[in-house]
């Protein structure tokens, strides 16, 4: 992870790129209860975050985050992530890696316009559906000859890492050193 000065490379596109080293060190100290802690399926939000209550014959009461409590079959009920994941740049990072954590985290980084996401191997993009500064040229040259974790996600860094892999020859398939453990 880089630090804010690091990331001043970026100009104005930064804050849509990377959380600051403020936002990323007070996610680490939030309280947080990795027992309680859970989504739970939710008929209008699809997931909503919740505390567990109580277990019992494979049911689970949990009080969400809106006060409303609710009891579900125990497979409705899902682990949360602690805060030190909220907004991850990579979610095969993830300790809990299920449908309700991805969506929140792709749901959470897009509310701060940094809509570009990695999952392994893949870049996800969600449209914003407006303009963004993180294309000019600043940006392209900040990508530039930067391996993908040393920058943050971006298409700019896909594209340029497969440009050098071309340059050099190199093949850039799931065999790549790049993507070996």
């Amino acid at each position: 992870m880089s630090s804010d000065a690091e990331m001043a490379i970026f100009g104005e596109a930064a804050p849509y790129l990377r959380k600051s080293e403020k936002e990323r060190i007070e996610a680490q100290n939030r309280p947080f209860d990795a027992k309680a802690a859970c989504f739970v399926v939710d008929q209008k939000q699809m997931y909503v975050k919740g505390t567990i209550q109580s277990k019992e014959g494979g049911k689970v009461t949990v009080k969400t985050y809106d006060d409303t409590t609710v009891t579900v079959k125990d497979d409705e009920v899902f682990p949360m992530n602690p805060p030190k994941y909220d907004k991850i740049e990579d979610m095969a990072m993830m300790t809990h890696l299920h449908e309700p954590a991805v969506l929140y985290n792709l749901k959470e980084r897009y509310a701060a316009w940094m809509i570009y996401t990695y999952s392994g191997l893949f870049c996800v993009t969600v449209n914003p559906y407006k303009w963004l500064p993180v294309y000019n040229p600043e940006v392209v040259l900040a990508y530039r000859g930067k391996k993908r974790q040393e920058a943050p996600p971006h298409i700019f860094s896909i594209s340029d890492n497969a440009y050098q892999f071309m340059l050099t020859g190199e093949s850039f398939g799931m065999g790549h050193p790049q993507f070996s453990g």
